[in-house]
């Protein structure tokens, strides 16, 4: 580990802690958070916040080697075994402990039994796992799926054959060209049972839990909806208008989306001798956020999906944390990881997705051909978010509006609002620009850098914020607070 690293602060995979703790639960909370997550360093020998190198003398570095070493084998369960050495820093001796992201999820603290003792990393800071989220590492830990376990209950002939119409039919709808409908083969039971949407045991069938959620059988599933609002304005304040979408998750994709068509611009542009119909956002990305955050959310994790539409950007919110595997700047490359395999095969049937992973980097490329600024990928620890920005839209002397010309004047207001706190201020700022400077943000809003400063400490002590790296080269992290 560098100098630079050091004096970078903690991050989500890293932890100061200037000694051993004489109880070794104080960090193992953070050992058992980092192998259910991404892995990550406990960096001993280094005082947290000041970044100050203490170190230890060479004589006692080994025993403190051996005393971590011991207590996370004898404290965690399964076993974990990090990797540990000996750094020198300045002419100091530190230990760095190195913990993997591990395969036999959800790894806890034995004394406190798996239910206490699981622990998660969000927006770097150690938090104790809710149920849910418990449940989650379960079923990553075995590699399964929560839309592919089976239920109880049974389904009839009858009833599959009625849902294999509705999936073709709705595959059909979809469908661009007469050619395309023509190649689309109706599915059948075994297709079902291959998908494991459907489990035949001893002559019955059993639905799974993606089976119910595309039938539209939402009664143990409150959750699995759509929230959809208009909202005055960039802040979540005052609405317009809103929706709740539920029935047939497939469907809920169809009313979101057109939903949102009605509520943004539809301009023209002259091609030839014909007026082409435009929207002012590229249809197929407001579609693949939807169906996105659809497929890929998480069906244990309390919350509803959010698709709102502010004056300068749509905003979808799926609720689940990333799989540990995948990194906002992964997601870019077009890398994918399934959550929902059953319901991603059904969605692939219906054409609502196409190939995996090309979603995110054709998102990047239509919002470049649109002329819009870049989507905003978050990871918000509980949930994740895409915004996807507006502009506005420009209109000729003949009165035709084209939606990919913007108004050379079109900036991102970041001006108070009388009807924001200075505090909803700040936030808003910071989320339109995480790297944004305290002495950027007192000249936007008229108040004075010392203002700013105590707004800013008061929110890092109240959990809302968190500084991620160094002074001058960090960012801004906004906590969400719905846990």
């Amino acid at each position: 580990m560098t100098a630079e690293e050091i004096f970078a602060g903690e991050s989500d995979n890293v932890e100061f802690k200037s000694d051993i703790p004489p109880k070794s639960e104080t960090y193992m909370k953070t050992v058992v958070a980092f192998a259910n997550g991404k892995g990550g360093r406990l960096v001993f020998g280094v005082e947290n916040g000041t970044w100050t190198v203490t170190g230890f003398i060479k004589e006692e570095v080994f025993q403190k080697m051996d005393a971590i070493t011991n207590a996370i084998s004898d404290s965690c369960e399964p076993q974990i075994t990090p990797n540990i050495a000996v750094q020198e820093i300045g002419g100091k001796a530190i230990i760095v402990v190195e913990i993997l992201p591990g395969m036999q999820r959800p790894y806890y603290i034995k004394s406190q039994g798996i239910l206490a003792g699981t622990y998660i990393r969000v927006a770097g800071t150690t938090r104790h796992a809710e149920r849910y989220r418990v449940q989650e590492l379960i079923l990553e830990g075995t590699n399964r799926s929560f839309d592919q376990m089976e239920r109880a209950q049974t389904v009839t002939e009858e009833d599959i054959a009625a849902f294999c119409d509705k999936l073709y039919h709705h595959a059909l709808e979809l469908a661009e060209t007469d050619t395309a409908k023509a190649q689309i083969q109706k599915v059948r039971k075994n297709q079902l049972i291959s998908w494991k949407l459907l489990v035949e045991q001893g002559g019955a069938y059993h639905p799974t839990n993606g089976y119910l959620l595309l039938d539209g059988d939402l009664e143990e599933f409150p959750d699995a909806a759509i929230q959809c609002a208009v909202f005055k304005g960039k802040v979540r304040n005052i609405f317009i208008t809103r929706k709740e979408f539920t029935g047939p998750i497939y469907e809920q994709i169809e009313d979101a989306y057109n939903f949102v068509l009605q509520h943004i611009d539809l301009g023209s542009r002259i091609e030839g001798i014909a007026r082409q119909d435009y929207y002012e956002l590229p249809v197929k990305t407001i579609r693949e956020m939807i169906s996105n955050a659809v497929c890929h959310r998480s069906y244990l994790s309390p919350g509803k999906i959010q698709v709102a539409l502010f004056d300068d950007r749509l905003e979808v919110t799926s609720p689940g944390m990333l799989d540990s595997e995948i990194t906002i700047e992964k997601m870019k490359t077009g890398l994918s990881k399934i959550r929902n395999r059953g319901i991603a095969a059904a969605f692939s049937y219906m054409n609502i997705v196409e190939a995996w992973g090309s979603g995110i980097p054709k998102m990047f490329r239509e919002a470049e051909e649109y002329g819009l600024r870049e989507p905003e990928l978050i990871d918000m620890g509980s949930d994740f978010r895409i915004n996807l920005y507006r502009k506005t839209v420009q209109t000729d002397r003949n009165g035709v509006i084209d939606p990919k010309v913007s108004d050379t004047n079109d900036t991102i207001d970041t001006k108070v609002d009388t009807n924001d706190t200075i505090e909803a201020s700040v936030l808003r700022i910071i989320r339109d620009d995480p790297r944004v400077t305290q002495k950027d943000i007192g000249r936007r809003l008229d108040i004075s850098v010392a203002t700013v400063k105590r707004l800013m400490s008061s929110l890092q002590k109240s959990g809302k914020l968190q500084r991620k790296g160094s002074s001058r080269k960090g960012s801004w992290i906004i906590i969400d607070q719905k846990e």
